[in-house]
């Protein structure tokens, strides 16, 4: 499943890359229709669908009450997964796209002031003295032994030594500085990191897990908490929605665009890479698994390029435009494709 999510946001960017290319939007919303057509909502749309399908008479997904329980936790990895290439992709990309813009105003701005040292005809005069000698310590700059500070072009040579370390921190600080950490490691991604720690050993598992463990009121707790997850969700969608309604200076192509590669090319790509690993014994035959593999490539896009896009201030009114016009259309496409789906694995 992670690699078919991945391959979701592999083939969602390159066709939101060539949409990019055919509508020529705004600098602003370069990320932002990056991170719509690769981005699906994997998470809250998914816990509606299958327990609903699973509850279905005929459902070709076996007992509702096995269909439910298995299916629930494909969701869940599914929502993990997601939440993970969320925040580590689509937030740098919308994070990169409005810093070049910002810097572009920064430089419009100051485009025009210049500051002049001299005069016209005077020429600096170069600066007299011998530079061989090295700095000399003194009682206020002490210089260590594992350091040597020289002046350029000097003909000593001198060693620098740098402990490993400081050589690995400095690397770390690099990467914390490109990356922002501190938003890859979200709130949902912490959590889904804890959740796969928690499955993965089984002495935490066995604790907290099962009617008889012996913290199983953290189980209980969660679950409650997370069944009002979906109705809170659903509010949200609501209140991010109502802003879309008062429209803005978005394209139309752009729209029937980002819809188009959602609802129609993403779909059916989907359908040919999920077939594909069907036949070449990559993915088990549990048709309920396969069904929730072809629905990634077949939802809306993420909920969370709303918050994404309110952080950096870049494309908020657009982003509500294109969530208005996709989920409103997704009742009638997820319809049909899961139509689909099911005929498929059946």
């Amino acid at each position: 499943m992670p690699v078919n999510i991945l391959c979701a946001f592999i083939v969602g960017s390159e066709l939101g890359w060539i949409l990019i290319k055919i509508t020529r939007p705004a600098k602003q919303l370069k990320g932002l229709i990056l991170g719509c057509c690769a981005a699906g909502n994997n998470g809250s749309l998914l816990f509606i669908i299958i327990p609903a399908v699973c509850s279905e008479k005929g459902s070709p997904f076996g007992s509702p009450d096995v269909c439910s329980t298995y299916g629930m936790a494909y969701v869940s990895l599914s929502l993990a997964v997601s939440a993970i290439y969320m925040w580590s992709y689509v937030y740098n990309v919308v994070r990169v796209s409005s810093r070049d813009v910002n810097k572009e105003a920064d430089s419009d701005g100051h485009g025009g002031s210049t500051s002049t040292v001299k005069d016209a005809g005077e020429t600096p005069e170069p600066i007299q003295g011998n530079y061989s000698e090295a700095f000399l310590p003194s009682k206020e700059f002490p210089v260590s032994d594992e350091y040597e500070l020289l002046l350029p072009f000097t003909n000593s040579e001198g060693i620098v030594k740098v402990h490993l370390s400081d050589k690995i921190k400095q690397c770390f600080r690099m990467i914390s500085r490109k990356l922002n950490l501190k938003a890859v490691f979200a709130p949902s991604t912490t959590a889904a990191i804890a959740g796969f720690i928690i499955g993965v050993i089984p002495q935490i598992r066995n604790s907290l897990i099962g009617s008889g463990a012996p913290l199983h009121v953290v189980e209980a707790s969660a679950s409650l908490i997370g069944d009002a997850a979906i109705p809170t969700i659903t509010l949200i969608v609501g209140g991010n929605l109502l802003r879309g309604l008062r429209g803005s200076g978005i394209q139309s192509s752009l729209i029937v665009g980002i819809v188009a590669v959602r609802f129609v090319f993403l779909p059916l790509i989907g359908t040919a890479i999920v077939k594909g690993a069907v036949h070449f014994g990559l993915v088990h035959s549990d048709p309920l698994y396969q069904f929730v593999l072809l629905l990634q490539f077949a939802v809306p896009p993420a909920l969370n390029i709303g918050t994404i896009t309110q952080l950096f201030g870049a494309g908020e009114s657009e982003c509500s435009v294109i969530m208005l016009w996709t989920y409103a259309l997704a009742s009638i496409f997820l319809t049909l494709w899961s139509t689909l789906f099911m005929w498929l694995v059946a």
